[in-house]
């Protein structure tokens, strides 16, 4: 049965008190949305749909960066879920299949509840995503009638007898799509909100013979961000999550409650990670390799049996080979480390290539940047550069070469050479005590007067 996924994402989010819609928030690094997106995206959809509506044009090019075949629709009016799912209709037309609708600020629903949801659908015309709470409090309730869906109610429309139900809505359903439509067209606006509800569906497709079940999930899967608060504690359930999926799978954190991931941190078994590392987006890291205290890494690829920091910053396209060793203070941009080459201390490498176990002084800074285009460093293997090397690029150091201490290397050094730019130093006697004596006089004299 071909899927398709109406993703319904057209809400400000007025609580957030924020100039971004809620759904371009970020949890590990990537918007809720997109982590909306991820989960569904196992179902191997058809066609997806995005029902945009505040900021309609970003929310549909995030849509885009994630999944370039999404459609984006748009609500005009917010008169409720059903009316946004109606939204969905054209860029569905001749569509055969089954329609999953899923919300755009709720991250946390499984691949493998979607897959349990589609496999109850065969059995059924209706099928709704429902959880148990021990405090359902404002939650819609889900009213069964053994084990059948009866109808759904909303918390402002339902009786005591209603709310005392523990089986809660999450607004996540399951039909085919001319069943979808079908019952979408016949849902009313006559309740306290005055809105087209989607839940209604339930109701109405029972009142027409059709049969409507529940799958149900962990509650955490459920979670909806409406706030800042709510934000914060979804990106704690999501780090607690993703560094115990890693620490499962064989990767050792001696803190692992001060390290940050993102959605996408790939890390291989029996690497080491230390207390105080931040992973944003992008990040490999292959089997034992080890990334030592406060190191940020973003884009980057660390290779096996590699060592990062402390207080390494790798950013986008930093490539580390094999037995690599960055150390404290080293930044590295869009360069490849080969292996088993140094960058040991106090060092930017952006914009370059440096050989096989070359070893990279303390201090050394690859000038890659001449105030409108960036310049490539290329160091050859087996080369040795001095401390306090300044590379004005595009420059080459070749294989097995060499820059003194302190030189500034403005042209291309031979394989084999070594580069020495530096000012001759001249010793004066005295001079230092006669200058001195002079300041202090001065000084003096300023301080009298």
């Amino acid at each position: 049965m071909s899927i398709a996924l109406v993703i319904l994402a057209a809400g400000k989010g007025t609580r957030m008190d924020s100039d971004l819609p809620k759904v371009l928030h970020s949890i590990g690094g990537a918007p809720l949305l997109h982590h909306a997106m991820h989960s569904a995206a196992s179902l191997e959809p058809d066609r997806t749909v995005i029902v945009t509506g505040h900021e309609a044009a970003r929310v549909a090019a995030a849509a885009q960066a994630f999944d370039a075949d999404a459609v984006a629709v748009r609500q005009d009016e917010q008169l409720g879920t059903g009316h946004a799912v109606a939204q969905a209709r054209d860029a569905l037309e001749g569509f055969d299949g089954d329609v999953v609708v899923l919300y755009g600020d709720t991250p946390f629903i499984t691949p493998e509840t979607l897959r349990a949801m589609i496999a109850a659908r065969a059995a059924h015309d209706v099928v709704v995503l429902g959880f148990e709470s021990v405090d359902p409090g404002r939650y819609g309730r889900l009213i069964m009638e053994g084990a059948a869906l009866s109808r759904i109610v909303e918390f402002k429309d339902a009786t005591d007898e209603d709310r005392a139900a523990t089986l809660c809505n999450s607004g996540v359903i399951c039909a085919r799509a001319d069943t979808v439509f079908s019952l979408v067209d016949a849902i009313g606006n006559d309740n306290a909100s005055g809105e087209y509800y989607l839940t209604d569906i339930v109701g109405i497709a029972n009142a027409r013979g059709l049969t409507a079940s529940v799958v149900t999930c962990d509650e955490a899967e459920t979670l909806g961000i409406n706030s800042r608060v709510e934000l914060a504690r979804a990106e704690a359930a999501f780090q607690t999550r993703k560094r115990l999926e890693l620490m499962t799978d064989g990767v050792q954190m001696q803190a692992p409650d001060t390290v940050f991931l993102s959605f996408d941190t790939t890390i291989g078994r029996d690497a080491q990670i230390e207390p105080n590392v931040v992973f944003a987006p992008g990040v490999t890291v292959e089997s034992g390799a080890r990334i030592r205290a406060f190191s940020h890494l973003e884009g980057a690829h660390v290779s096996r049996g590699a060592t990062v920091g402390p207080f390494a910053r790798l950013r986008p396209g930093a490539e580390l080979a094999e037995e690599v060793h960055v150390g404290n203070f080293v930044e590295i941009k869009n360069a490849t480390i080969d292996e088993g080459a140094k960058v040991n201390h106090l060092t930017y490498v952006g914009d370059a290539q440096i050989g096989a176990r070359s070893n990279i002084g303390a201090g050394t800074i690859t000038c890659n940047y001449d105030g409108m285009m960036k310049h490539r460093t290329t160091i050859g293997p087996d080369s040795f550069v001095g401390s306090n090397t300044m590379l004005v690029a595009p420059v080459t150091v070749g294989a097995e070469a060499m820059t003194a201490t302190g030189t500034v290397v403005t042209k291309d050094v031979p394989d084999g050479a070594m580069a020495i730019g530096r000012a001759k130093q001249t010793n004066k006697d005295g001079f230092a005590r006669k200058f001195f004596s002079m300041l202090r006089a001065r000084k003096d004299q300023k301080s009298k007067g």
